[in-house]
């Protein structure tokens, strides 16, 4: 019996260590820190013996094969013995695709992922197919593919969790833009980053689709470098040579695999960043089959993601709004260019490198006020004092919401997309969110 070690033991590992144990392997599960009792019950119930707390090196050490959570580094010591010793390093994802022939849609990119996904998974669902929402959103691909199987499954896909894919292979593989982020974990190199990125068109064939946005310098030149077997289906904000989905003079057009289109102001989100998510949303529905019709509903009924763009309430006039999502500075640069109002923007957490000079003139242009939301706000002050905006430093979400409270006038928006990861204050981006809103509605 072949033994199967996994690292971490929230939804994606206690999911691989299930579809492990029902395929017959010998199964340990650890994580360094404290697993949720919902996990542990998972566990017991399929008799998966695990740990927490720590690592038992001889009980990880003689795994035939791990399963790696996306969120342990590869600098970490336990995978950095098991990689000294030749042990194969896998990921959830790459572990349930072996046991399933379902059609694979996947999504990637520095930012837009989540809506994505959510927007197709919510096509699919509108349309009648049997479809699962995995990987970063929704429940454990493994757990799914072991208890409860579907035809389609979409899924968000995350760099971390490209690295350790290796024979997965993607129906319909999405690839939205490539901008910095997660450098810590490359090396501080941008390329190494943009190659982990491309992977996923690995193993596609001349029978699956590659979407990705045209107007992407870095995809473009990242092309050049790989041999893309699946058909190629680029989208561009305009009509541009090769792109076959668009926005024309007012409309929303994908040429083929069938002609469609709709009026741009029908779609249900809106900005920039938005149009070229719903376009790969419905290049990818189309190319599944689904009809026009549905499509079409379906692109302006969304109701949205939580966290990304998400108007909480009105307050005194006052619109405020979570995206908490925004966890670089790429997707806030996408939220203030969707600012119509005056805005008083919330930025702050754990910095990942961060370049803030790619939000220079649209702060300086949309924003009324700034305020700090951190355990360390120092570069936040030497990047953005200088503009003469009025600024607060703040380092809880209480004091946050007071000082933009204070400082907004009716007509104003309050937003919250800090740039930046929520460890340094919070539990995770959600719990930032939902601090936010519940702040919020307490005023």
């Amino acid at each position: 019996m072949s033994r199967i070690v996994v690292l971490g033991a929230g939804e994606s590992g206690a999911g691989a260590a299930i579809l492990a144990k029902i395929k017959g392997f010998d199964v340990f599960v650890s994580d360094t820190s404290k697993i949720k009792d919902k996990y542990k019950k998972l566990l017991d119930d399929h008799q998966v013996k695990w740990e927490e707390g720590h690592h038992t090196e001889e009980d990880i050490l003689n795994a035939d094969e791990v399963i790696k959570s996306p969120g342990i580094p590869k600098e970490a010591p336990m995978v950095q013995k098991l990689i000294q010793q030749g042990t194969h390093i896998i990921s959830e994802i790459e572990f349930a695709g072996r046991y399933t022939d379902s059609k694979m849609i996947c999504i990637t990119g520095s930012n837009g992922k989540t809506t994505t996904t959510s927007l197709i998974y919510h096509i699919f669902k509108t349309a009648g197919y049997d479809a699962g929402l995995a990987g970063n959103i929704g429940k454990s691909l493994a757990l799914q593919v072991a208890e409860d199987p579907h035809q389609y499954y979409i899924i968000e896909l995350s760099s971390f969790q490209l690295d350790n894919m290796y024979d997965f292979r993607a129906n319909i593989a999405i690839l939205l833009n490539i901008t910095p982020d997660h450098l810590d974990r490359y090396e501080n190199k941008f390329e190494n980053y943009a190659d982990a990125k491309m992977r996923i068109t690995q193993n596609q064939t001349m029978d699956d689709s590659f979407i990705y946005w045209y107007d992407d310098p870095v995809i473009k030149k990242e092309l050049k470098k790989f041999d893309i077997k699946a058909v190629e289906c680029p989208f561009s904000e305009l009509k541009e040579k090769g792109s076959i989905g668009y926005i024309d003079d007012g409309e929303y057009k994908i040429e083929k695999p069938t002609p469609f289109n709709m009026e741009q102001e029908e779609l249900s989100l809106t900005g920039k960043h938005n149009i070229y998510n719903s376009l790969a949303a419905g290049i990818a529905a189309d190319i599944a089959g689904i009809k026009k019709e549905i499509i079409r509903k379906s692109l302006s009924n969304f109701p949205g993601v939580e966290h990304r763009l998400e108007k909480v309430c009105k307050v005194g006039g006052v619109q405020y709004i979570n995206d908490s999502k925004a966890t670089n500075v790429d997707a806030c640069w996408y939220a203030l260019e969707s600012m119509k109002t005056p805005t008083i923007l919330i930025l702050g957490g754990r910095d990942k490198g961060n370049d803030y000079s790619h939000i220079f003139d649209l702060v300086k242009q949309k924003c009324v006020a700034l305020v700090y939301l951190g355990a360390d706000n120092k570069k936040l002050h030497d990047n953005f004092d200088r503009f003469g905006i009025p600024v607060r430093d703040t380092h809880n979400m209480s004091d946050c919401i007071k000082a933009c409270y204070e400082m907004a006038k009716p007509g104003d928006t309050v937003l919250l997309s800090p740039c930046c990861a929520s460890f340094d204050l919070f539990k995770n981006m959600e719990d930032r969110g939902e601090q936010f809103k519940n702040q919020v509605k307490a005023l």
